[in-house]
């Protein structure tokens, strides 16, 4: 009688493994529909950069080593953490940047339900790697906390989320030339 109630626990837990799986390998294209949605919804959240913050404009300096790594499981744990901090960056002080909140709530939504399903395709064990995605990590780390004092020093003013706004585009381009290699 036990074995029979266990039956469909089992099942359940071998098909949600089987589906999980599947959704992992088909990551790369998934990501790339989110990014191109995402850099869609980036564009239609703000008008066109305006020219009085041109002279406002700086170099963040985004780590692109990070991204490069040999393992797919690394460059997967490093564009989580890229997606991590921008949707933190994105989810505070919005009330200067004068934005369509539509575009950036699916914007946010979008950034969450990657993040989620990148969390559950991420190795989360210690192994070979750990040390490069650590590195990996503090460069993050390093790099949003740049655009975050930034942020703040500017006084989440306009100018200030449209310049976060590019870098965040900058960003999610990147990622996009990654995933389609990670696809080849």
């Amino acid at each position: 009688m036990n074995a029979y109630c266990l039956t469909p626990v089992i099942l359940i837990l071998f098909c949600t493994t089987v589906i999980s799986s599947f959704q992992c390998n088909h990551l790369p294209l998934q990501q790339r529909k989110v990014i191109e949605n995402s850099l869609r919804l980036l564009d239609k959240m703000g008008k066109k950069f305006p020219q009085q913050c041109l002279r406002e404009k700086t170099s963040f300096g985004f780590p692109k080593q990070v991204l490069q790594p040999r393992q797919k499981d690394a460059v997967k744990a490093a564009i989580e953490e890229v997606f991590q901090h921008i949707f933190y960056i994105f989810s505070k002080n919005l009330t200067l940047a004068a934005w369509d909140g539509t575009a950036l709530d699916q914007f946010q939504n979008g950034l969450y339900q990657q993040i989620e399903q990148l969390e559950g395709c991420v190795m989360k064990k210690h192994n070979h790697y750990c040390r490069t995605k650590e590195i990996s990590r503090l460069k993050l780390k390093k790099y949003f906390q740049k655009i975050d004092y930034f942020l703040k020093d500017k006084q989440h003013n306009r100018c200030s989320w449209e310049i976060s706004r590019a870098e965040m585009r900058r960003c999610l381009q990147l990622i996009d030339k990654v995933t389609r290699k990670l696809n080849n």
